[in-house]
């Protein structure tokens, strides 16, 4: 199966677009295979939970291990637990490299920092998981196949309110945290929280 339909397969399965475009559910909004039309039962408290948590880690394209290890820090910050996820979440380099239009998804992103293209304040980083920090300038190698990258940002992307881009350049700076209202709405961090809660 290719990646594109892998992807589009979880997206209807979750009725939630990873690729954050909805495209994956505009022929199909329901669960993938024969009777995916069919799963109309409401989900037990424990299912609804499972099911934002697999949301928010499909969304960021993170491992179950990774995702937990992230929650577990999460829950050692002073802020909120579910806003402090969400913001190690985005502080993730693929995930900033994508936010900043360099690449048209996260799955483009973490290729282009795995093999070594991307740089944070000058420094070669080829580890999509490295948690960046406000005032991190992102920018790439000289050598790098920019063409994949002016591209994406020929398409015009929507670029959020904490990250700056120089298109010119092709440079990004990670200005600031994200706020709540700055994230996806359709994610209950709560359900996600109490699913973890019941775990640990």
């Amino acid at each position: 199966m290719s990646n594109k339909k892998s992807v589009y397969k979880t997206s209807r399965h979750l009725g939630f677009s990873v690729l954050e475009t909805g495209d994956e559910l505009k022929k199909r909004s329901y669960g993938p295979g024969q009777h995916g039309n069919d799963r109309k039962r409401k989900p037990s408290e424990y299912g609804v939970q499972l099911l934002e948590k697999q949301k928010l880690r499909n969304l960021y394209g993170v491992s179950e291990r990774q995702f937990r290890r992230l929650f577990l820090i999460a829950k050692k910050e002073p802020t909120v637990t579910g806003l402090a996820f969400f913001r190690i979440l985005e502080s993730r380099l693929d995930n900033l490299v994508y936010r900043m239009g360099f690449s048209r998804t996260r799955a483009g992103a973490r290729q282009l920092v795995n093999h070594g293209h991307v740089l944070v304040n000058g420094k070669k980083v080829d580890i999509p998981s490295y948690l960046c920090k406000a005032g991190d300038v992102i920018t790439f190698k000289g050598d790098s196949p920019l063409k994949v990258v002016k591209e994406a940002l020929e398409s015009k992307p929507p670029v959020c309110g904490y990250v700056e881009v120089d298109a010119e350049k092709l440079k990004g700076t990670f200005l600031r945290e994200p706020e709540r209202n700055e994230l996806p709405m359709d994610i209950n961090e709560a359900q996600i929280i109490e699913y973890y809660n019941r775990k640990l």
